[in-house]
């Protein structure tokens, strides 16, 4: 019987089957009840049911686009199967309309689409920064240093430290006066304990070298850093010679090193230094040096009654003043001669104190040397003191904890190198230099020195007056230089003085530890000698050929010639450290000219070149000459000569500087004549004049006078 859908031939029914078997092989089938939709891909059609064409063939129906639905109607549905009503829609569905609904029930999360997301592997470093930066803003809040300590063991990385350093100081730069006295407190508890001595100069470099980019953001920041490195030299954790190893690794003209100058000129040279670095802050203990000497003084006697050393370290830690322990070991020292029963635990203190880096090796060796300098005042008290420190000093040095270095061959107290007529000699030195210090009386000072009777230790006492000067301000270093061109024409032979400084550069390297930047202010001091014609260049090369070519005296040699032969060298040297009396040169040439002009009209001689001393300016005596002998020359009064033969005479203007005088008026001549037409008539005067009196060097004369001069100008 026909079907409406008509008959398949043996053929067609051969390729239904091998569909069939294709879709069950894969697993795919649109409907279960009915695969026939397989049929389109074949576009079999149905053939009439007679068998013939005719009317019959046109209403064949196509079975690529029929599929029976389940209500069993025939239904005409979209190409490839793609949907219509009642149907399932095509295979492997990839519609861009089909989503997930978060709202169904049925909804897993796993259907999700997904996507790689690229990401940047995290610098150890970044996190490392972003840790501390927690840890220092918790201490900022709580200021427990153990627990800040505790915190920044727990973080490892112990070779990130450096880093700590210089977050914890820029971090507390930007903040009140508060912080930045935290921020040293703490740093002072870490050395050593947490934070190795390398760590921390690598921390403070690298801060020095950051100083350009921190100057942006914080307002001062180079003063700001400045202190932070000198509070880091007076509590100890850093040593002074750090800030001239870190300047030489910067550029000139970095903050960085303007931040090591203004510690080095403005923190560290002025008379104690330690104490007002340590209250620039408001201080860690908000106490007074006599408050804290008492606390020093009870907790030593508690400890000698209680003989708790753990305790009294503790005490001793409490007090936060790291650069004033020198002042701890000086008074166990004194309290071990009182108490002859308590020696062994003053001892065992003191090195457990140093054991534990407690008390540094520079704190241990200044309080024996302050107890040391205090013995003829304190046998008064003890009549023993003398021959007890004696015994203490070899103790101390075979347990230890004191630098061998101190226990030298004995003299007089076992303990200074020198006989005891040196040191006592010394010792009027220091008290001399001191008063000269205070009150700028050379005409004293040179009767104190002459009263002591010994012109063979004039060295010695060059020697000791610019190590004081070099400890100290600007100030200070000036008047020591003065002093040199006084004591030159007066007491001090040429001898004295190369023989002062030579001793100075074969102890160079000894007083670079002491002393911040011993060897650039040294420099200066021979470069200064020169310029004031207390020293002669021939004088440096003959101190060269006495010293080892590799030692720092050396060095420090190289440097005094180096500024030695800049241009406009003298004027330069001598403003280093503020000139004699601070005078721009404008103001100088005033003066001059108001002493010549009153000498000039009925002035004395003597109160002419003392006003000419006065003025400070040796470098700058050539002016007095030009000036001297234009006056000459305007007021047609020859006695100004005589003030120049006196200053002459008394060594007040040296052949150097009368030379570029009359060299500079030679060099003037046309433009002078047109205000005084016989200018070179009355020069030709003053020349012979000169000549005859040998005020002059010999080459003046010469036709190529500037090559001798050459030297003069740096005069």
């Amino acid at each position: 019987m026909a079907s409406s859908e008509g008959f398949l031939t043996e053929e067609q029914r051969q390729k239904l089957k091998i569909a069939s078997q294709n879709v069950e092989s894969f697993g795919l089938s649109s409907s279960p009840k009915s695969p026939t939709y397989l049929l389109s891909e074949y576009s079999i059609k149905a053939p009439p049911a007679g068998g013939g064409g005719g009317k019959a063939a046109s209403a064949g129906i196509a079975v690529k686009h029929v599929r029976r639905s389940h209500s069993g109607k025939c239904v005409r549905v979209k190409k490839d199967g793609a949907g219509g009503k009642g149907t399932w829609g095509k295979l492997l569905d990839t519609d861009g309309e089909s989503h997930l609904d978060r709202n169904d029930p049925n909804y897993d999360s796993g259907e999700e689409p997904y996507q790689l997301v690229g990401t940047s592997v995290s610098d150890p470093l970044d996190d490392y920064k972003k840790a501390v930066a927690s840890i220092i803003e918790e201490y900022f809040s709580n200021g427990d240093v153990e627990l800040a300590a505790s915190d920044l063991r727990e973080q490892g990385s112990s070779g990130y430290l450096p880093y700590f350093i210089k977050r914890l100081v820029s971090m507390a730069m930007d903040r009140h006066d508060k912080e930045k006295e935290m921020a040293s407190v703490l740093l002072s508890a870490l050395y050593a304990d947490v934070i190795s001595p390398d760590q921390i100069q690598d921390g403070f470099f690298m801060l020095l070298e950051s100083a350009d980019d921190l100057a942006v953001d914080i307002l001062d920041a180079v003063d700001i850093l400045a202190l932070f490195l000198a509070r880091a030299v007076v509590d100890d954790i850093i040593p002074p010679a750090f800030l001239n190893r870190a300047k030489k690794g910067l550029p000139e003209s970095s903050k960085g090193v303007q931040a090591i100058q203004i510690a080095d000129k403005s923190y560290l040279s002025a008379p104690h230094h330690a104490e007002l670095v340590e209250r620039k802050w408001g201080g860690s203990t908000h106490i007074t040096v006599e408050e804290v000497k008492k606390k020093i003084a009870d907790l030593l006697r508690e400890y000698v009654e209680s003989g708790d050393t753990i305790e009294a370290c503790r005490c001793i830690r409490e007090l936060g003043v790291s650069f004033f322990h020198h002042e701890v070991v000086k008074r166990a020292l004194v309290l071990a001669m009182e108490i002859r029963t308590a020696e062994p635990l003053i001892f065992k203190l003191l090195k457990e104190a140093a054991e534990e880096g407690l008390i540094s090796s520079s704190q241990m060796v200044k309080g024996f040397s302050r107890l040391a300098d205090s013995l003829d005042d304190l046998a008064l008290d003890i009549p023993s003191a003398k021959t007890l420190f004696q015994s203490l000093v070899p103790k101390a040095v075979s347990e230890g904890w004191l630098d061998a270095s101190f226990a030298k061959p004995s003299g007089e107290d076992g303990v200074v190198p020198d006989d005891a007529k040196v040191r006592r000699f010394k010792e009027e030195c220091v008290t001399i230099i001191h008063e000269y210090f205070l009150s700028d009386d050379i005409p004293e000072l040179i009767q104190s020195l002459v009263d002591l009777g010994v012109p063979e230790y004039n060295p010695i006492f060059l020697k000791k007056l610019i190590t004081l000067a070099m400890d100290r301000k600007n100030r200070e270093k000036e008047m020591a230089s003065v002093l040199l061109s006084s004591l030159h024409s007066e007491i001090f032979s040429s001898d004295d003085i190369a023989n002062g400084f030579l001793l100075l550069l074969e102890s160079a390297e000894d007083t670079a530890l002491d002393i911040l930047d011993a060897s650039n202010e040294l420099a200066l001091f021979l470069a200064r000698a020169v310029i004031d014609d207390v020293l002669v260049p021939h004088n440096l090369e003959e101190m060269s050929c006495k010293l080892p070519p590799d030692s720092s005296g050396s060095e420090t040699l190289r440097m005094a010639r180096a500024l030695l032969s800049a241009r406009h060298a003298g004027e330069r040297i001598l403003r280093c450290w503020g000139g004699g009396t601070g005078w721009a040169v404008e103001d100088a040439k005033d003066k001059i000219l108001k002493l010549l002009e009153e000498y000039e009209s009925g002035g004395v001689v003597g109160e002419a070149c003392q006003c000419i001393r006065d003025l400070g300016m040796p470098f700058f005596n050539h002016e007095v000459v030009k000036k001297a002998l234009v006056m000459a020359m305007e007021k047609k009064n020859d006695r100004i000569l005589d003030l120049l033969q006196e200053c002459f005479t008394e060594g007040l203007i040296t052949i150097n500087q009368m030379t570029k005088g009359f060299t500079r008026i030679k060099d003037g001549l046309d433009d002078l004549a047109l205000d005084i037409p016989n200018a070179e008539e009355k020069f030709n005067f003053y020349l012979e004049h000169a000549q005859k009196k040998g005020w002059l060097l010999p080459s003046f004369g010469s036709s190529a006078p500037d090559a001798s001069l050459t030297q003069a100008a740096a005069s």
